[in-house]
């Protein structure tokens, strides 16, 4: 399916379109069009999601996903690498003008940036060797959970470290906290069922495997505040693609 330039406009209301109810700085959806291009931010070191192939190009199902409202939209893209930590703060100093990268949506995001509709979920676990006896909160008095700085996961489990007596080890990506548990650095690690399922494809020895679920995330892009007309678009192309099986498709594609 293609959205047209002509069917994204029709969506706006009249009085958008005409500039009466503009917001005071540039529309950013027609900013994005007259520049021709589009600047997603997306974290290319968490496969299957984002990573790169043997011809050092990206792929994953968040840069397939990027690459297909970049072809709707009529413009070229631009991939921000970022990680974790940096995703809203690209967006904030206009380093990037879409997230589209494993973000979660929590009532703390959406106060400084705006969420699109969910296009996808993550089933946010924490994930260990098969021979650690873990299966609640409860369990992980005394132990070290890994994950990666600034996610969900951190925020989560951060205040409750102390009341369960657990440790917390953060890293800045996930590219380097799968290495860790790869290694054997790291015995459990919080973070998405996707990668502890990576974890386990590249160490089967260590039997790495999901402990208990933390929280089902839907999984949106995020875009600045303030920017209804984009937004608009973006909600019309995920509807559009939920509906036509394109979203579902890439997902099952790439995560099973």
């Amino acid at each position: 399916m293609h959205i047209t330039r002509r069917g994204a406009l029709a969506a706006i209301p009249a009085l958008a379109m005409l500039g009466l109810a503009a917001p005071a700085r540039a529309n950013q959806l027609e900013a994005i069009r007259r520049a021709g291009r589009i600047r997603i931010a997306t974290d290319l070191a968490i496969p299957p999601s984002g990573m790169m192939d043997g011809q050092m190009r990206p792929t994953g199902s968040d840069v397939e996903v990027a690459q297909a409202l970049a072809r709707d939209l009529g413009v070229q893209l631009e991939f921000v690498p970022t990680v974790g930590a940096t995703r809203i703060p690209n967006l904030q100093t206009d380093k990037a003008d879409i997230i589209i990268s494993t973000l979660s949506v929590t009532p703390e995001r959406a106060r400084v940036i705006q969420f699109s509709k969910p296009y996808a979920a993550l089933a946010s676990v924490v994930g260990g060797r098969r021979d650690i006896a873990v299966s609640s909160l409860a369990t992980l008095r005394g132990r070290t959970v890994t994950t990666v700085r600034g996610t969900t996961q951190d925020t989560e489990l951060t205040p409750l470290a102390n009341e369960h007596g657990f440790r917390i080890q953060r890293f800045d990506d996930d590219a380097t906290m799968v290495t860790a548990a790869v290694a054997g650095q790291a015995e459990l690690v919080a973070t998405s069922a996707t990668l502890v399922g990576q974890i386990a494809q590249r160490a089967p020895q260590r039997g790495f495997e999901v402990k208990f679920t933390i929280r089902n995330f839907d999984l949106a892009m995020g875009l600045r505040q303030g920017e209804p007309q984009l937004l608009e678009w973006v909600n019309a192309w995920i509807d559009a693609n939920v509906a036509n099986g394109r979203l579902n498709e890439i997902y099952r594609r790439f995560h099973g």
